[in-house]
Order: structure tokens, then sequence, then C-alpha cells
């Protein structure tokens, strides 16, 4: 097998993970978490989300975030916006690229964000749009590629499309998201040739869940495969409401550990982010996700 030289890990741990966490932290808390991050050399720590507190109360003070951080030259700080009123939300706080979603299951879609796959991309034609057209990045995310909790297994036929609708509306990137976290190595290259069929494999970033223990294979999947961006979450942090027993998000620190072992360059600190993995499952009371942090560091203190 030969690995791309170098990837890029986006770090979703502020957003993607802590949406999902029941304790709520303090603003203070997630600017030193992205602070930590960054600092780390991570090129991409997503920030935040500017949804409806009513539904995502974890992201309620994504703006005070934004405020808070000390940005660093080189570094993406993404923000999620679902809507027009989310993009001008984004935009007042400074952000420079924001993220969309998509799921590939129809399903997912009405249940998740209350509209088909088809109105869900109308929708982001027009907040896409707007990002583009006052100079901001947009990346877009599929959901679902992997299986989905309503309907089972997915079609890559059905990913491709809706990824390659993604890209029509402008994303730079589309991240190919496993949300419930049981696909194993064999669907995930499949569902990988499918869409870069459709789109460039340079354009394509992959997102996998661990809830089976098959993110870090899943990764080397698509790494076979030439994708050069994957994401994760500091600490293993977050996980799928919609799957009983989901363990989290692939931890940064495991992911970093496999591709230093795969002389895979990242430009990232591995030991500043096991320490910060520690650091934020403190705060949040609970034990590290990662399995590279427990051996590091050691078992979880009482706390």
């Amino acid at each position: 097998m030969r690995w791309p030289p170098r990837v890029k890990v986006v770090e979703v741990g502020p957003r993607d993970g802590l949406q999902n966490e029941a304790s709520a932290l303090l603003p203070e808390v997630k600017v030193e978490l992205v602070d930590r991050l960054s600092a780390a050399g991570l090129p991409v720590v997503e920030a935040g989300s500017f949804v409806s507190a009513k539904w995502v109360p974890q992201m309620a003070d994504t703006a005070r975030v934004m405020a808070g951080i000390a940005r660093r030259p080189g570094v993406s700080y993404p923000v999620l916006v679902p809507n027009q009123q989310g993009l001008e939300a984004a935009v007042a706080a400074g952000a420079m690229e924001v993220s969309v979603f998509a799921a590939a299951s129809e399903s997912f879609s009405r249940r998740n964000i209350n509209c088909s796959i088809a109105e869900s991309l109308e929708r982001f034609a027009a907040v896409a749009e707007a990002a583009r057209h006052q100079g901001l990045k947009v990346r877009g995310y599929v959901s679902c590629v992997l299986g989905c909790p309503y309907e089972g297994a997915v079609r890559p036929q059905a990913v491709a499309e809706v990824a390659a609708r993604l890209a029509a509306l402008g994303c730079y990137e589309i991240s190919l998201g496993d949300t419930i976290g049981i696909g194993t190595p064999a669907a995930a290259a499949a569902m990988i040739d499918a869409a870069a069929a459709h789109l460039p494999v340079d354009m394509l970033a992959v997102h996998f869940h661990d809830t089976y223990g098959q993110a870090l294979a899943n990764v080397l999947a698509a790494l076979d495969r030439g994708v050069a961006v994957v994401d994760s979450s500091v600490g293993g942090l977050g996980g799928c409401p919609y799957a009983k027993g989901a363990s989290g998000n692939l931890a940064t620190e495991d992911l970093l550990y496999m591709l230093n072992g795969l002389g895979v360059v990242t430009g990232v600190d591995l030991n500043a982010v096991v320490a910060t993995g520690d650091w934020i499952c403190a705060k949040l009371d609970r034990p590290n996700g990662s399995r590279v942090g427990r051996a590091l560091i050691g078992p979880a203190r009482t706390r």
C-alpha cells in the first residue's frame, strides 16, 4: 500500500465533539480548547456552529468563542451554518470558512433537518452562493455515507450523487461521514471509489465514528484510495445520538499515532494533543476517549 506523504487533520472536537456531550462548558473553556488545538499545529479547528440554541444548546455561545480565540496565521476556524440566518451570524463573528451538511439518506435528512435531500441542497445553494460572494470558503459534509439508523445500508452511488451536488454548489472539500460508525474498510473503499468517479480524490475527506472500533481501519482504506484529509476529535469527544452505544468520533490522538507510525507528515504535535485531550476530558468529568491518551497518561483519575 502507498499512503499520501502528508495528511491534513481536521479537528472537529470543539463543534462535532462538544455538541453531543451532556455537559455544557463555559465559553472561556471552549476558547482555551480551540487555542490549545491550534497551538498543537492542527491546521483546521472547527470552532462551533450557528444553529438554533433550542436544538443544540451546547453551541449557543459560538459567537463568544469566535471573539475570544487567538487566531493563528495559516489556521482555519470553520463554523457550521444550516441556513442564511446562520451564515449572517457567522459573518458577523468574523468567520472565514463555513460548513454545510447534507445526508445520503432521505430518512435521516427528513428526521434530522426536516426536509428532503433535494430540499436541503436547494437551501444550501443560496447559503453557499452568499458565502462565496462574501469571500468565505465553503466545506460540505455528507452524513450517513456507510449506513443510516433508519434505512440501513446506503448505496455508494447515493453518496457520490450528493457529494457531486455539494461540489457543484461551490464546496471546495467534501467530508464523507460515517455518522453511526457502522462502516468497515471494504464498504469505505467502495464508497470512496464511487465518490472519486465523480470528483477528484483531492476534494474528498473522511469522517469516521468509532462505534464498532473500525474508524482507524476505515482511515487506512481511505488513505489507500488517495484521500489525504481526515476529520477527528480530540479525546474521541462526541458520538451519534441515533446509535445506541456509539462511542464517539475517531480520536485525534489515535489518528496521529497511526499516521506517525506510517511516516505520514501532519505537522501536529501528538504530545500536545494528548495533553489537551486529558485536559478537556477532565473538564467534562469523563475518561479520555483516546487509546493513546490512556496509554501515555495512565488510567483515568478520579475527578
